[in-house]
């Protein structure tokens, strides 16, 4: 589907930005995935105060959506602290954690993506969550508004931020303690080896596909409803791990999703237990 050129419109609302605007551009290449259909305009900020600027002049009325990577600085501050943009990978700040002898952050090793979403959704592994490590968030809102979160403001519980889906968050600081490189790096390697071990990390996939519902696990339950290694097109679930849905190559978002959604079905009238989606679902069908 190609859509109307809007950009001429938005550079006219905003002389002075300096980051990229892009018409019809595919976003297969910035998902998991590797799937999924065409934006109408992608904007590439050129820093927090770009997206501030953009935000307070795009009209309310045009809809917009986080995808990929945009704030990418890492540093150490003292008192074992890390500061990340939510473009950084959660296995980059682990390491250069580990590398500072910071120990309490080693668990976003087994956490896929970036820090963003793991503060979109208190992403967690190993039996930490992003809530018990972040001190504060900064975000822009979609009136370009630039905002300061403590830890109680985003509202965490189990794969959940209580946030407005509209904040968009742009960096955090992370709170570790004093540890020894050498342990931390060997409890890294603990990580590495089991989710090689369990997970489909070197496939195509999103992760963990749904939320573990209270008192059972997600892929027991998909296993149970005789759903492990069940394709639909070139859309599989996992035979290492029930709960990762995998792109054999050349599969579509919708086989996905509707692979995804048999997988409630059954669980559903097997179980009587409902799934919920971890992963993120964005954008209209076309």
């Amino acid at each position: 589907m190609k859509y109307d050129d809007l950009i001429p419109d938005l550079r006219g609302r905003m002389p002075a930005l300096r980051g990229r605007l892009l018409s019809n551009q595919p976003l297969a290449e910035l998902t998991w995935f590797r799937v999924g259909g065409t934006a109408q305009v992608l904007f590439l900020p050129e820093d927090e105060a770009d997206l501030a600027y953009f935000f307070g002049a795009l009209p309310a009325a045009v809809p917009a959506t986080v995808i990929g990577r945009g704030f990418g600085e890492l540093k150490i501050e003292p008192g074992n602290r890390v500061r990340a943009g939510a473009a950084v990978p959660d296995l980059k700040v682990s390491r250069m954690a580990q590398q500072s002898a910071i120990a309490g952050l080693a668990f976003l090793r087994g956490i896929p993506g970036a820090i963003g979403g793991a503060l979109r959704m208190n992403g967690g592994a190993y039996g930490r969550e992003t809530k018990d490590v972040v001190i504060e968030v900064r975000g822009v809102d979609r009136q370009g508004r630039v905002h300061l979160f403590a830890n109680g403001d985003m509202h965490y519980s189990y794969r959940h931020c209580g946030l407005s889906e509209n904040i968009i968050f742009t960096e955090a600081l992370f709170q570790g303690m004093p540890g020894d490189a050498q342990t931390i790096a060997a409890e890294m390697e603990k990580i590495t080896e089991a989710r090689e071990t369990t997970q489909p990390i070197k496939t195509r996939t999103g992760g963990s596909t749904f939320k573990n519902p209270p008192g059972h696990k997600a892929w027991k339950l998909i296993d149970g409803a005789g759903c492990r290694g069940m394709r639909l097109g070139n859309a599989q679930v996992s035979e290492l791990h029930c709960n990762f849905l995998l792109n054999l190559g050349g599969a579509s978002a919708a086989e996905i999703e509707n692979l995804g959604e048999i997988v409630r079905k059954r669980v559903k009238e097997h179980s009587g237990v409902e799934l919920e989606w971890e992963i993120k679902r964005i954008g209209v069908a076309s």
